[in-house]
């Protein structure tokens, strides 16, 4: 953590350790994506279609988007703690009627439940800025979601090897054994960094104008969302593809998800080796062309007859790399547009990225349908990815265009 501040392990007087937000976001990660290679099989159990399994991830990521409305004002005017222990008490007992589920429509509303896990992967980004300045905060979150990455990078693999040798239900008993591990570290190391404000709830809401109207908070905000749609419409449609396109078997499909979480390591690496050095707009430049670029080049060769699923999961590594690039800087580019609204910025900010993300995950499901190919994933991946190359662009105009100002008021 930072220089200024002494952290002290298992040490709740002190700010979290840097291991403690890692593991808190990872755990979040882990809900998201460990059970996907499971999908055909739970669709098969559950007796109805994939369309409807799917939406376990499309209807994750839109409860999760509603929750980081209010989670953000809630620990500015709270505190990180109690909303992060408050958050996991819920995601432990819906994990719980998930495995006990009847029905897929049952297991869709305990899934919709667990989205409360979110509260480690959003406050984990509001501490790192409750502590540091702008670039600083970049290059920390860079080494946060390095950490985290590791969890999307085998979650899948484990799910499905679990999946393999004891149903999909093990995968959600080990999701509840991180919950209670993840409730047992949170509270004996999360220190409070937002201590509790005099302010009432509906006053932190009045703040929304000020980050709504901002056009950098947008700028930031669209080329985070746009970038990860990518991911999120590959995690909507990756499982149907690597399954039915391609043959995968669980255990299979699960080592292949994996492919952009390399390729996400690699570029948290990166942001937090180089984002204090060339700054926060330059570093999301690179990642969303990065993240195109691999879209457009896995598209000309599937359209030349390269399709395999080595070929379509290996280009997923540009999704990874690209995001690893973008979010830790968009984030903190919108967490610094008002610094005392970290926990609220950090909200709303990821309420549109995952708000976005489920449709985009309900629509990979919808256009893939009954089809034997992956081009219609591909088109969508490829959209999303080109409007967070136009998202930053128009950052930059806009900081150019108020630079001049500047310099011209500073003339006069």
């Amino acid at each position: 953590m930072p220089d200024r501040t002494r952290v002290r392990f298992l040490d709740r007087s002190t700010p979290p350790h840097l291991a403690t937000l890692i593991f808190l976001a990872g755990v979040s990660a882990l809900g998201m994506n460990i059970f996907l290679p499971s999908l055909p099989g739970m669709t098969a159990y559950f007796e109805t279609d994939y369309g409807i399994m799917q939406l376990s991830v499309a209807l994750y990521l839109a409860f999760n988007a509603a929750l980081q409305v209010v989670i953000g004002p809630i620990s500015d005017r709270y505190g990180r703690r109690p909303v992060v222990l408050g958050g996991i008490v819920i995601f432990m007992p819906a994990t719980l009627g998930g495995l006990y589920a009847q029905s897929g429509e049952g297991f869709l509303g305990f899934r919709m439940a667990q989205a409360a896990v979110v509260v480690g992967m959003v406050l984990s980004r509001a501490v790192v800025r409750d502590l540091v300045s702008q670039d600083r905060a970049a290059s920390m979150l860079g080494y946060l979601t390095m950490g985290m990455s590791v969890v999307p990078m085998i979650g899948p693999a484990i799910g499905g090897f679990l999946d393999d040798i004891s149903g999909w239900r093990a995968n959600f008993w080990l999701l509840l054994l991180a919950g209670v591990a993840m409730f047992a570290l949170a509270w004996a190391d999360m220190g409070e960094t937002a201590p509790a404000r005099s302010t009432r709830f509906r006053d932190q809401v009045r703040d929304y104008p000020a980050l709504l109207t901002s056009p950098r908070f947008w700028g930031y905000n669209l080329s985070a969302a746009f970038t990860s749609g990518a991911f999120f419409a590959y995690l909507g449609g990756a499982p149907y593809v690597g399954a039915t396109v391609f043959g995968l078997s669980p255990s299979e499909l699960g080592l292949y998800f994996g492919a952009p979480a390399i390729g996400y390591f690699v570029g948290n690496w990166m942001s937090g080796r180089f984002s204090v050095r060339f700054g926060i707009n330059s570093m999301i430049l690179v990642g969303s062309i990065l993240c195109a670029g691999g879209m457009v080049m896995q598209l000309a060769v599937f359209a030349l007859g390269g399709q395999s699923a080595a070929v379509f999961f290996a280009f997923m590594t540009f999704v990874g790399l690209g995001n690893g690039l973008v979010l830790p800087n968009a984030t903190s580019g919108m967490l610094s547009v008002r610094p005392k609204l970290a926990g609220t910025a950090s909200g709303l900010g990821g309420a549109l990225m995952l708000g976005g993300g489920a449709a985009l995950s309900a629509l990979a499901g919808v256009a893939l349908g009954d089809g034997a190919t992956a081009f219609p994933l591909i088109y969508i991946m490829c959209a999303t990815s080109f409007a967070g190359v136009l998202s930053i662009l128009y950052v930059l105009r806009r900081e150019a265009h108020l630079a001049r100002l500047a310099q011209d008021g500073a003339t006069l």
